[in-house]
C-alpha cells in the first residue's frame, strides 16, 4: 500500500510538472489521508487477526467510525485551512480512497482465505 501510493504520487507529480507546485501538493495531500487511514486499519486488523480472528469484524466497525470522523476533519482542514487547489485534491483523495479500500478488501479476503 505504502510503496504503491508513494510511487503513484511521484508519477502524478512528475506528469503535472514544475509549473504547478500547488497541484503537486494537492496530489500528495489527497494521497496522504487515505493512506494513513488504510495503514492504520490494516495494522489493527492484522494484530487482531493474529490474537483473536473472530474479533476482526469489531475492529473493522470501529475503524469505520474512526475513518468517518478522520476523513471529515481531514478534508475540511485541507480545503478550508490551506491554499491547496480543491479540484486536484478531491480527484487525488477520491482516487486513493477507492484504490486503498479496494486493496484493503482484497487483502482481507486473502487473510481469511483457507490455506
Amino acid at each position: 500500500m505504502l510503496v504503491g501510493s508513494v510511487l503513484s504520487s511521484l508519477v502524478a507529480t512528475i506528469l503535472v510538472g514544475a509549473a504547478a507546485p500547488t497541484v503537486r501538493l494537492a496530489v500528495w495531500l489527497g494521497m496522504l489521508g487515505p493512506l494513513v487511514a488504510a495503514l492504520g486499519t490494516w495494522v489493527a486488523v492484522e494484530r487482531m487477526f493474529r490474537k483473536q480472528p473472530e474479533k476482526v469484524t469489531g475492529v473493522l466497525i470501529k475503524a469505520f467510525v474512526v475513518k468517518m470522523v478522520f476523513f471529515g476533519g481531514y478534508v475540511a482542514l485541507i480545503l478550508k485551512g490551506s491554499e491547496v487547489q480543491p479540484v486536484p485534491f478531491v480527484i487525488s483523495f477520491a482516487s486513493y480512497f477507492l484504490a486503498l479500500h479496494i486493496t484493503e478488501a482484497v487483502r482481507l479476503k486473502r487473510l481469511f482465505a483457507p490455506s
